[in-house]
């Protein structure tokens, strides 16, 4: 996992050493072996959790995880730099997300969205970060795509996430994408068989009335070639979308 990631780093241009990342982490399986993946091969995290209060107690449990995870994790590296023996930095940010969705006239999922991702571009320029980081994996690509086709979509549908790309909100702070080299499966392996982290559940992946959710119920039936077979299309066609530009 950490050599296929840091190949995956290396390969994507994704991040330099010289400079501090914005780590979006929520609690979950994911965001916490992104987390740990980082710490691990050197870079110097900053932790961002956005709690929109959408889960009731579950939500403040979120939150009270990512606490102590940022207390707990640098522990564990081999050698705990400087900056991180007093933890990691952490920001948080609450959200009456149902108001503002009703406001704008947004879906909870939209919602959501803009206002992590807005949040996420002021903070990496606050803190000086040189890129935004994110847990999508191979799992995330296969739905994307597979969301997009459902669309109707054309070459650019079927490119899916893009290791690297401008924030949907604006700003000069890429997201990067550390992740989308493996799935969730292998995460999971990663976190419970390998490095012995816990993780939190979100109850509401189960709600198929969020759309991408029921997509990912489907895909739950799917075998993890499939998975990778999508994610690896994508791959292909970002490919030669660069060749064609060249």
């Amino acid at each position: 996992m950490l050599r296929r990631v840091q190949k995956y780093i290396h390969d994507h241009n994704l991040l330099s050493q010289d400079s501090r990342v914005l780590v979006c982490v929520s609690g979950g399986a994911d965001s916490v072996a992104l987390l740990d993946v980082l710490l691990r091969s050197g870079y110097e995290c900053i932790v961002a959790h956005c709690n929109f209060h959408l889960r009731g107690q579950e939500s403040i449990r979120d939150e009270q995880f990512v606490t102590q995870l940022t207390q707990t994790l640098p522990q564990r590296l081999r050698v705990c730099p400087d900056w991180a023996k007093q933890g990691l930095p952490l920001y948080t940010t609450h959200y009456n997300t149902c108001a503002y969705a009703r406001e704008h006239n947004m879906s909870i999922e939209t919602a959501a969205r803009t206002l992590r991702y807005q949040w996420f571009r002021d903070l990496a320029v606050e803190q000086q970060c040189q890129a935004i980081a994110v847990a999508h994996h191979q799992n995330d690509q296969a739905e994307t795509v597979m969301m997009h086709i459902r669309r109707g979509c054309g070459l650019n549908g079927l490119c899916g996430m893009w290791p690297k790309s401008a924030n949907p909100m604006g700003g000069t702070v890429p997201v990067v994408r550390p992740l989308l080299c493996t799935t969730h499966d292998y995460i999971c392996h990663y976190l419970r068989d390998i490095r012995h982290i816990d993780w939190v559940e979100d109850s509401t992946n189960s709600d198929t009335t969020y759309r991408r959710n029921a997509i990912r119920q489907e895909l739950a039936t799917w075998t993890k070639a499939e998975i990778v077979h999508v994610a690896e299309l994508a791959e292909r066609m970002q490919k030669s979308k660069i060749e064609s530009q060249q």
